[in-house]
């Protein structure tokens, strides 16, 4: 079962990183906090959304201490199915191309978020399931509208833990 600190699975030299979290929000809120480009910046960097199947996706996400070019992530979208599915390329200097998918499932008076990361090789993707994690806590404390937690010292925590 996949949970809040994520699975990374293998396949051939491949891997998949998925994650669950239970959100008690309602899907087209979360759905906003992830598609919307000014509320995604707020929680996980400058980004700009074509918001169409086939349209573009760039992002340079706000926590990695990296330069500007190698945070910087474009890709084609591949699933455009608002408010449920959200699937794009992931082109970035620092990894292999891969494909990031969240899924909105009604969950009572939440959302269960599905998120998959795939594609990437079984090194990078085991050194981007902090990250993402640190991510996906970000979002939840946007949602709340708490303060959010620094990326790099709440990465570091769960690579610690």
């Amino acid at each position: 079962m996949t949970g809040p600190d994520g699975r990374l699975t293998v396949e051939g030299d491949r891997a998949v990183l998925t994650f669950e979290r239970r959100l008690p929000y309602p899907v087209d809120v979360v759905w906003s906090a992830i598609a919307d480009p000014a509320e995604r910046a707020q929680w996980f960097g400058e980004t700009t959304i074509d918001a169409r199947e086939g349209g573009l996706i760039d992002m340079v996400a706000a926590g990695p201490p990296l330069p500007i070019e190698k945070k910087r992530m474009t890709g084609r979208i591949l699933v455009w199915d608002p408010p449920r599915v959200l699937e794009h390329e992931w082109k970035q200097a620092i990894v292999e191309n891969s494909v990031v998918r969240y899924e909105l499932h009604p969950d009572g008076d939440g959302t269960l978020l599905r998120f998959s990361h795939r594609g990437l090789g079984v090194r990078n993707a085991s050194g981007f399931r902090a990250g993402t994690h640190a991510f996906l806590d970000r979002l939840q404390a946007f949602l709340r509208g708490d303060a959010l937690p620094d990326w790099n010292t709440r990465r570091q925590e769960i690579i610690q833990a």
